[in-house]
């Protein structure tokens, strides 16, 4: 019958994951996503370690789940405990110099729909012994936690907790499909066509922001949720999506507006990884195929 002060102290922390884990989410389906459980798991394991110390650490609003008091005192200490163990995993797997292993990257869509698969082709070329993992979330990962390994995003102004390179400026351009130009004049004034924009969701990027400035009355035809989308609706002639240079030019059956010359929308590519993964072999040798086979394109970013 197992009743040792390490069982006891592996049941305490398994807890307090699901305690921190509801307050970063501020909801049970989403501290379920999270640990990888469904939601009425963390019901259960969070009710009864409330029951076992005898204390309410959340309230239950409408809204989702909000720190008591001491349910505030008892995250700040264990987000304090998770990043402490986070920053030895990192600095651990810092001294493995096997160029073997898996490798995490986050990117965008659009980078995946353009120049990024050849470049990844070549990773694999080198090292065949390293298995990647690329995800295309639009959030930036979070690096510090081990989310991802490397990303490799567009921004204005990296996280001062990572280190990496800079690969190119991006250029960006309104593209049509022939067909949705057949019949208009050719210098038609961008602010005459119909637009397809960005939603909700993208409101934060260059793009959008450039739109909002620059052509609030446009006529919007369609919104979507990534520019892969707008690329598509675009190809299938609906209207003018403004694009980054790179996806745009690489994308068959779009051809760039008379009138859109490249903008400058001060939006960068980055390579980025945490301080501490750098010495790890097979991180540093994903980052080095990456800067050489991207940097070699990097006039279709620019434009």
């Amino acid at each position: 019958m197992p009743n040792s002060t390490a069982e006891t102290h592996r049941v305490a922390w398994d807890d307090l994951r699901y305690v921190l884990a509801v307050a970063r989410a501020g909801s049970l389906a989403g501290a379920a996503r999270a640990l990888g459980v469904n939601h009425t798991t963390v019901l259960r394991r969070l009710g009864a370690y409330e029951t076992r110390i005898g204390v309410r650490l959340f309230e239950r609003l409408p809204s989702g789940y909000v720190p008591t008091a001491a349910g505030e005192a008892m995250v700040k200490e264990l987000a304090e405990i998770d990043a402490a163990i986070h920053d030895t995993e990192r600095r651990a797997a810092g001294q493995d110099r096997r160029i073997t292993g898996t490798v995490r990257l986050s990117t965008t869509d659009t980078l995946m729909a353009s120049l990024l698969p050849a470049a990844l082709a070549r990773v694999r070329a080198e090292h065949p012994s390293i298995v990647l993992e690329v995800s295309t979330a639009n959030r930036f990962a979070v690096l510090t936690r081990r989310e991802a390994d490397i990303a490799l995003r567009p921004t204005g102004s990296p996280p001062e907790t990572l280190v990496g390179r800079r690969i190119a400026g991006l250029g960006y351009a309104a593209y049509a499909a022939p067909s949705y130009l057949s019949g208009r004049t050719a210098d038609l004034a961008l602010d005459k066509h119909r637009w397809l924009a960005p939603d909700a969701s993208l409101s934060e990027t260059a793009a959008a922001r450039w739109l909002r400035a620059n052509l609030r009355e446009v006529e919007t035809v369609v919104r979507g949720d990534s520019f892969v989308s707008l690329r598509d609706f675009a190809v299938g002639g609906l209207g003018v999506a403004l694009l980054p240079c790179y996806l745009g030019d690489t994308s068959p059956g779009l051809i760039r507006l008379p009138r859109a010359a490249t903008l400058d929308l001060g939006s960068t590519l980055w390579l980025l990884t945490h301080a501490d993964l750098r010495r790890v072999a097979r991180i540093d040798a994903v980052v080095s195929v990456l800067t050489a086979e991207l940097s070699a394109v990097r006039t279709t970013f620019e434009g």
